[in-house]
């Protein structure tokens, strides 16, 4: 049986990555297939993300990488599939998730969607969190593989804003407002 898991990538997660190996136990191929999103501007080229994506399943013996700009049920009618694979972090997930799911059974009657909840270390992630966290300078090692942190920092080091403020100074109202807090001291008696 094929299951096709469709996204963006951009970049791959360790949660995409979890989805991934747990799907690739469940069905006897995985194709990871990189579409575009026409809400989004990506941050990698397709052929980038694909291959940042073959770098992390290699050893995913029944897992393959392509992409398809066009509806992900017209690849997989084309190759066959089954099933199409998706995660789910949280509630709003779902609610979105379920729509396409209704979708596709109205284009495709005999494919079907499945859900895997994501592990509990991943329910947080996503890869929006990585690229913000990454453009304001934080560690994402933790949150992507190796290699795609290296891609990630050296693309956000050429695009980093020249701005960056020296000493954070507080606003006059939190001024204010800290003294406040903190009463003047009393002249001392002597």
């Amino acid at each position: 049986m094929i299951a096709i898991y469709p996204g963006s990538f951009d970049p791959i997660t360790l949660g995409h990555l979890d989805i991934i190996a747990r799907g690739s136990r469940l069905f006897e191929r995985v194709v990871v297939l990189v579409s575009s999103n026409p809400n989004k501007v990506p941050l990698f080229s397709t052929a980038k993300r694909i291959a940042q994506i073959q770098a992390s399943v290699g050893h995913l013996t029944n897992v393959d990488v392509d992409h398809f700009d066009g509806l992900t049920i017209t690849y997989a009618k084309r190759y066959n599939a089954q099933v199409l694979l998706r995660g789910l972090r949280v509630l709003s997930d779902f609610e979105k998730e379920l729509q396409m799911a209704h979708t596709n059974k109205t284009l495709a009657h005999d494919i079907e969607t499945l859900f895997l909840s994501t592990s509990t270390e991943y329910g947080f992630l996503s890869s929006s969190l990585v690229k913000e966290i990454a453009l304001f300078g934080g560690p994402i090692d933790h949150l992507v593989p190796d290699h795609v942190a290296r891609d990630v920092y050296q693309c956000y080091a050429q695009t980093q804003p020249a701005f960056k403020p020296s000493k954070m100074v507080p606003p006059p109202m939190a001024t204010s407002m800290m003294s406040d807090l903190h009463p003047p001291s009393l002249p001392s008696e002597t």
